[in-house]
């Protein structure tokens, strides 16, 4: 199992962008798909982006697309997300995780704390 350490959250004003950084445990980080998914108050756990080994293979959620990054960086065993003109109903708490499948909303791992974004209109 992999562990999950997400930060980066914070109260924001619609328009505004914040990037989301998660640290990983283990060594094999580098062979890993990793995603991004979150779950706003109320509702179920959604998929958000996903990114493969390489980098060059890269999934986002259509309510995403167009205004969300997610990088990797294996030397430091982290996994990030940049995400532009925040809109209040990406409100939520945000998680990383292996994908149990491609654009699937399940993750590998035991889930983290999270980090948690609040976008005010």
């Amino acid at each position: 199992q992999v562990q999950w350490v997400e930060s980066g959250g914070g109260l924001v004003q619609a328009g505004d962008s914040l990037r989301l950084s998660c640290a990983a445990s283990g060594r094999l980080f580098s062979m890993y798909n990793l995603g991004w998914f979150r779950q706003a108050p109320g509702k179920e756990r959604e998929f958000v982006a996903a990114i493969n080994p390489g980098g060059d293979n890269i999934l986002y959620a259509d309510s995403v697309k167009g205004r969300t990054t997610i990088s990797r960086d294996s030397a430091k065993n982290t996994v990030y997300l940049q995400i532009s003109s925040l809109k209040p109903e990406d409100t939520a708490r945000y998680y990383c995780n292996r994908p149990r499948a491609w654009g699937h909303r399940d993750g590998l791992d035991a889930w983290g704390q999270g980090t948690l974004v609040t976008v005010s209109s």
